[in-house]
């Protein structure tokens, strides 16, 4: 082989090797699919109806018991009710749709920004927190 054919087939030889690896680097290279974002879902699902209506008689009767409590003798724990709370059934009405208006503006807001899940686990956290409110006024004015 003479030195002139040895340096074309070098050259042959790096020339289908870089092919070969820009072919397989272009493989790489197609463009993915976005990825796929959650459809927007409704705000008023059957089960956010459903919890919405227990936790909005769960505050009932957290101030049907609270009002009864500071009639035996008991004083509101919540620093943040207090107020409301000791000035009668209206201030605790108001203290109570404020509580209520928050607690299902901060599902409104994960629902909006789309963290579904976080919703969910927010809901229910509302619905047990407040279930262990009354349950712990009806033990106490027993």
């Amino acid at each position: 082989m003479s030195g002139r054919r040895k340096v074309h087939s070098a050259f042959a030889s790096i020339l289908g090797f870089l092919l070969l690896a820009a072919s397989a680097r272009a493989e790489n290279m197609v463009v993915a699919e976005p990825p796929v974002k959650p459809q927007p879902q409704k705000f008023w699902t059957v089960e956010k109806k459903v919890n919405t209506g227990i936790f909005a008689g769960l505050i009932a009767a957290d101030a049907i018991t609270t009002q009864k409590g500071l009639g035996q003798g008991y004083r509101e724990s919540n620093p943040f009710a207090r107020p409301f709370v000791t000035m009668g059934a209206p201030g605790q009405a108001a203290g109570a749709a404020l509580g209520f208006g928050s607690g299902i503006g901060v599902v409104y807001v994960l629902h909006r920004t789309r963290h579904y899940k976080a919703e969910r686990i927010a809901m229910r956290l509302l619905v047990a927190g407040e279930s262990a409110v009354v349950a712990n006024n009806i033990a106490r004015i027993r």
